[in-house]
């Protein structure tokens, strides 16, 4: 399946084809202009720790999105400049942490979406455990190897990977009926 762009679906119009779900709470941008679109790479690590994630860019592939379940855990940045520079180099997708992030003035500069709970200067633990290709769960959201990862300045969504055609159909109804509601309200603003 071919994802659509990073930017060119609005990760609010997602939601909204989903009935609302699947959008990852407290996940936000870290990285500025951050935009992402492609497939999950999953990785399950101990709070605080990333070993897991250095394993993870052994196997993952060009366009991936590393998705990490990070135990939501705000006081190790599992993350920094020097992994992303590494997602980079690989051509990885994007990387979304329900964790922290150490190091956002550097990762401005890398052009390698990066989504977060949290910032903090404390760097990770390295001595696992962890686990690479299973299901799991970031902001209460589950997460599935190959499911759609979308970011934008408003969060992420998570689209099941045998829902992204009908999500992909609704979002383009929905978009048309937003352009249709802004063309009457500019006539509105035209008429005063």
């Amino acid at each position: 399946m071919e994802f659509p762009s990073p930017g060119t679906l609005p990760v609010a119009t997602v939601s909204d084809a989903m009935d609302r779900f699947g959008v990852a709470a407290g996940i936000h941008p870290l990285s500025s202009g951050a935009v992402l679109s492609g497939p999950a790479f999953t990785a399950w690590t101990r709070p605080g720790d990333n070993k897991g994630i250095h394993a993870a860019f052994e196997t993952i592939r060009r366009g991936d999105v590393l998705v990490v379940n990070g135990g939501g855990d705000e006081t190790r940045a599992l993350i920094g400049e020097l992994v992303v520079q590494k997602a980079k180099a690989l051509e990885v997708g994007g990387i979304v942490l329900d964790g922290a992030v150490r190091d956002v003035v550097e990762l401005d500069g890398l052009g390698v979406p990066v989504f977060g709970r949290a910032v903090t200067p404390a760097g990770p633990w390295k001595t696992g455990p962890y686990r690479l290709g299973c299901t799991i769960a970031i902001g209460g959201v589950p997460v599935s190897p190959g499911d759609w990862v979308l970011g934008d300045a408003d969060g992420v969504a998570i689209v099941p990977k045998d829902d992204v055609a009908s999500v992909l159909r609704t979002a383009a109804e929905l978009l048309e009926g937003e352009a249709e509601r802004r063309a009457a309200n500019q006539k509105l603003v035209a008429r005063d």
